[in-house]
């Protein structure tokens, strides 16, 4: 962390973040031990970062938490369209599958695509 942290602070538009980061320890040790430090502002100086580079902060502190800072920056940025998922339509989907072409479900834990296909069924017989 401490060598990330030093190259954070060669990076031209934050010199100064170490000594930011040294003056204010017990934040940074609130941010390490948060369960969503991606919802945190930052402290002193640092609060005027731009999003992006409070992505670079979040990459030096909890690096396990970026991929929920980056959908954060993304909805922020873009729009929501990009990280929600879209709505799963077993009717549009069966229109594309065939006698060679099959559907073909990926499932997780608590998936239930059986619940689908029933409700597609039924949907069909009316």
């Amino acid at each position: 962390m401490w060598g990330e942290a030093n190259r954070l602070d060669k990076l031209k538009n934050l010199k100064g973040f170490l000594e930011c980061f040294t003056s204010n320890l017990e934040f940074f040790r609130q941010m390490y031990d948060s369960g969503a430090p991606q919802e945190m502002e930052l402290p002193g100086t640092m609060a005027k970062y731009n999003i992006f580079q409070y992505l670079l902060v979040i990459r030096v502190v909890r690096p396990d938490m970026l991929v929920p800072a980056i959908s954060k920056f993304v909805s922020q940025k873009i729009g929501d369209y990009f990280i929600v998922p879209p709505a799963f339509d077993l009717g549009l989907i069966f229109k594309d599958s065939g006698p060679t072409v099959p559907l073909i479900f990926v499932l997780s834990p608590g998936a239930d695509p059986l619940n689908n296909l029933e409700k597609y069924a039924e949907s069909k017989k009316k």
